[in-house]
Order: structure tokens, then sequence, then C-alpha cells
């Protein structure tokens, strides 16, 4: 049994997930993300792969992660690899999930470097990149919104991630002081709406 799939007190019982999870399947999940990942914006994909097409976890299980992920240091994806794999499968579940996001990129790093002149001499690789980044960043937008559809709290959470957006994105403000305002704050605003949903947390 997954820890997923534990009962918390004052919760609905998890849908059944709708792909066994395994080890096996854990690791290919992860390989593939990371395989055919290009320059980030792998959160989407994640969210995708595990909570909407597999069914192995809930926004609310998942979107705390993904909070993580971007606070602690290291790369974001594998920093979510480490926190579903987790989640799903215990340390060792963790340890597939890291493993398999970073077999493909380890082994693309290798043909690359010995490649790498021509590879920059092809001319639709640029535009291409440009495409991979204007998808990455709809989808990213897609799942800000998502986040704070979950969490019932109207329009406060939008204010939020608007005011986050025009301070960083928009004035340039540095982000480590935008961050301790902004996390505090957004921490006042979901914990009524935690306490009244029966403090479903994992332990």
């Amino acid at each position: 049994m997954t820890e997923a799939a534990v009962k918390q007190p004052g919760s609905a019982a998890p849908a059944e997930p709708k792909i066994p999870v395994t080890y096996t399947a854990v690791y290919s999940v992860f390989f593939w993300i990371g395989l055919f990942s290009f320059g980030g914006g792998l959160m989407p994909w994640i969210q995708r792969e595990i909570v909407i097409k597999r069914g192995w976890m809930r926004d609310e299980d998942f979107l705390p992660g993904v909070a993580m992920a971007q606070i602690l240091p290291g790369v974001n994806s594998t920093n979510m690899a480490v926190y579903v794999g987790r989640h799903l499968l215990g340390v060792s579940g963790a340890a597939a999930a890291i493993i398999g996001i970073l077999t493909g990129p380890f082994v693309i790093m290798l043909v690359a470097a010995y490649s790498y002149k021509a590879i920059l001499g092809v001319p639709a690789l640029h535009a291409a990149m440009a495409g991979v980044a204007a998808a990455a960043i709809g989808m990213l937008l897609r799942m800000g919104v998502l986040a704070v559809g979950t969490t019932g709290k109207g329009v406060l959470p939008i204010v939020v991630m608007i005011s986050v957006f025009l301070a960083i994105g928009v004035m340039k403000w540095p982000l480590v002081p935008v961050v301790l305002v902004a996390v505090p704050l957004s921490v006042l605003i979901a914990w009524p709406w935690g306490r009244k949903s029966g403090g479903d947390v994992d332990a």
C-alpha cells in the first residue's frame, strides 16, 4: 500500500490509481519525462503523468510538492521527482524516480558533448528551442491557474500570484525578498482553508 492510499482522518478516500504503482512504473515515467524534456518546465508534465493520467496522487498532495521543489536548493524537476517517489513508495521510490529522471539527460549530455559544434550549426535548432520554451510557459501558466483554483479561497490567491509575477517578472525585484513576503502571506491565506479541510496532510 502506498502512502497516497492511506486514508487520513476527516478526508475522503482517494480514488483507486488508474495504473498500479510499482518501482518499474515510477522509473519508467520519470525516465521518459527526463528523456524528452528540453530547458525545464517539467512540473506540468509531471503533474499530467502522475495526477491526471495515472491517478497516483491528488492535486492536494501534488501541489505542496511543487512549492517545496521551487523553494529548496537544487533543480526543481529533480526535487519534484524525489518528492513524488517518496510519497508513492518511500525512500526507495524516491531513488527510483531520481535515477529515472537523470538517466536520459545523462546519456544525451554525453552524446551532445561530442557533437556540440554540429548541433549548433543546425538552422532550425534555435526556432525549435523557442517553440519548446513557449509551450513550457503555457503549461506553467495552466498549472498556476489550477493551483489557485484548488485553494478554494476566492480572489486572494489570484492577487498573490499576480503580485509575485509583477514584482519579479515586470519590476525585476530580487527573488529572495519577494519570496520572504509572499510565502508567509500565502500561508496565512491558506491556513483557515487547510484547517477546515480536516488537516489532510501526509505523515
